[in-house]
């Protein structure tokens, strides 16, 4: 037994000695390109599936191998580690990093639900808008982080008001031990805290057993990550742990609610987090980091395609993320809240019970402690709003845009704008110049300010920077790059011709379903990055349209929303202790299935009008020649 226990804690070890010794027979048996190629492939994607190594290490995989086996020189492969799209993230993660060492996201989270009022309904309506538009900006799992305390704090208000006026009402009454749930403090005010550090960019498995051996009864992550070792940064984030229960105290009773009504609330409102974060994440093309991997992607396998930018994927993407939005509320109101919609969603002031005032009293306490718009909020909105603008009018397509501005062509890209306004923010004082006067209100805000100190610095860029999903995103890149020099892409091409047989919509059907159940069990990063170079090599040997294929399937990929560990925020929304892995599975399946339908509807209506996906464009005939050659 003993043996087999350190097998099974060395298990990741084994695999990454034996992965790469059971696959060797194939270069060497089949001396080629292809054959190398496959080999570096596989071997790579057995360790991100696995995860026995970080994925940021797996990533370099390809860095090494490839010169080794001659695929491809050590230059061209290091050339595919830094693009254009690191860049624009760079840019993104400098206007992210001031939107979140200001506090503006949570200004503007409490401030949309304040406008929503206690009611259920309009609660949770309230909180999927507001997680959505912050996950349009910031990362899925920073929103997440950001979002679910600030719920977390409104149910407990919610559990709790009823027996507060319980007690205020009974004279000389109190409350038993018994009826006093569990995980708030004794006199319902804020609980004690025990702060601990992990990996901001920890894999959801390391989370989840993070969670189980802390014995945690609800996880509250900071969105801005600080800590540092070796007198090096490191991108951790903090997490604020409410204190443990007692030992003998199982799983069904870590939370005690008043009514089944209570404990359905709290279920649906922690599981619509993670949900309105992958949504909001699909809007832009920097939401999430599956759609930076396919615009890097096929920007270098199609560089004479010119389709794809911020505008016309946002356009495409709206429609999609404002219907799904909608109809998860639906489904999410209707399974865990019933069909009363009358009377969960009134904004009436005369319906409203004392737990509900008491929830609003709580939100509008926590909106006061943020004071007064202060001035590097001002321009960090400034610099938001500014940065969005430059990306809808570089190109839009239906006018000339202010790229045209300029007398040589195509030189500017959404890098272009991010880079240089996320570079003014390391210029622009946090202080507000007053020149000898002092503006009133300016509070404390501005007496903790140096003046000299800019809005944000180099290490508030490094702490949020998730340098982890870079090198990933490289590693990505340089595996395509080789499966098309060594004419892998093209062999598995040949391979699909099979599916000739099957309509374009079936075909992309087929290819949305994988990847639906794939990435439930492995990373979205990983999974579009083993997909992409197939689809690719799929759609031009069938003749579709790369993109009729390569859209739906890189939004599938984020609906991994059944499990905890399909992405960080379901491990985080699961860490809370209010939902179990059914209810999760029952919800994300309904959730799944509105995403491919809705994703499906899209691609085919004016997905085919703003993408011409109705026929085979010239640059993909052009990259498929170059690919055969």
């Amino acid at each position: 037994m003993a043996m087999i226990k350190e097998i099974l804690r060395s298990r990741n070890l084994l695999l990454v000695v034996l992965i790469p010794l059971l696959l060797l027979p194939l270069p060497l048996t089949y001396p080629s390109s292809e054959a190398s190629c496959a080999y570096v492939l596989m071997v790579t994607a057995v360790y991100w599936v696995s995860e026995a190594v970080p994925l940021g290490a797996a990533a370099l995989v390809p860095a090494f191998l490839y010169p080794l086996f001659g695929v491809m020189k050590s230059s061209e492969v290091a050339a595919e580690y830094f693009k254009n799209t690191t860049l624009l993230l760079m840019g993104v993660i400098c206007v992210a990093a001031s939107v979140e060492k200001w506090n503006l996201h949570k200004r503007i989270a409490l401030r949309m639900v304040m406008m929503a009022g206690a009611k259920p309904g309009m609660l949770l309506l309230c909180f999927m808008c507001c997680t959505t538009v912050l996950s349009m900006w910031l990362s899925n799992t920073s929103t997440t982080a950001m979002v679910m305390p600030i719920v977390e704090a409104v149910l407990q208000e919610l559990v709790n008001a009823e027996e507060e006026c319980e007690v205020i009402t009974t004279a000389g009454s109190t409350v038993t031990e018994e009826n006093t749930p569990i995980g708030l403090s004794e006199k319902h005010g804020q609980p004690s805290l025990e702060l601990i550090f992990i990996n901001e960019d920890a894999t959801t498995t390391d989370f989840s057993s993070l969670v189980q051996s802390k014995g945690m009864n609800g996880v509250h992550m900071i969105a801005n990550p600080i800590g540092t070792s070796n007198g090096q940064h490191l991108p951790q984030a903090q997490i604020l742990v409410l204190p443990p229960e007692h030992p003998e105290l199982g799983l069904s009773t870590k939370y005690r609610y008043q009514t089944r009504h209570d404990h359905m609330v709290c279920k649906c409102l922690s599981l619509s987090i993670s949900y309105a974060a992958t949504i909001g994440g699909l809007t832009t093309i920097i939401g999430t980091s599956t759609s930076l991997i396919f615009l890097e992607h096929f920007n270098n396998q199609y560089p004479n395609a010119e389709v794809v930018n911020f505008g016309t994927w946002f356009l495409f993407s709206f429609p999609i993320s404002l219907i799904m939005l909608i109809l998860t509320w639906f489904w999410m109101h209707w399974l865990f809240l019933g069909c009363n919609f009358k009377e969960t969603c009134s904004v009436s002031k005369k319906k409203k019970t004392k737990r509900e005032e008491m929830s609003e009293r709580r939100i509008q306490e926590e909106y006061k402690k943020l004071g007064n718009v202060s001035y590097p909020e001002k321009v960090t909105g400034f610099f938001f709003i500014l940065m969005t603008l430059l990306w809808f009018t570089r190109e839009p397509g239906f006018v000339p845009g202010w790229s045209s501005l300029f007398e040589k062509k195509g030189y500017r890209t959404d890098a272009t704008v991010s880079v240089f306004l996320g570079f003014l923010l390391f210029l622009i004082p946090a202080k507000k110049p007053c020149f000898g006067k002092r503006e009133k209100g300016d509070g404390e805000k501005s007496t903790n300010i140096n003046t000299l100190d800019p809005i944000i610095t180099w290490k508030d860029f490094q702490k949020t920077m998730p340098w982890e999903i870079v090198v990933l995103v490289g590693g990505g890149y340089a595996l395509a790059a080789g499966c098309k020099t060594s004419g892998l892409s093209t062999w598995i091409g040949r391979q699909m011709l099979s599916l000739s047989s099957l309509p374009y919509w079936a075909v992309t059907l087929l290819a949305c379903i994988l990847v639906s159940l794939v990435t439930e069990f492995v990373s979205n990063p990983a999974t579009i990055t083993i997909f992409l170079p197939i689809l690719c090599s799929m759609s031009e040997t069938l003749l579709i349209n790369p993109l009729y294929t390569l859209i739906p399937v890189t939004m599938c990929i984020s609906f991994a929303v059944m499990l905890p560990v399909g992405n960080p925020p379901n491990a985080i929304v699961f860490s809370y202790g209010h939902c179990q892995i059914k209810d999760m599975v029952k919800a994300g399946l309904g959730v799944n299935l509105i995403g491919l339908a809705v994703v499906m509807v899209a691609i085919n209506t004016w997905g085919i009008r703003l993408f011409q996906l109705n026929t085979f464009p010239e640059w993909a005939v052009v990259s498929n020649i170059t690919s055969q050659t």
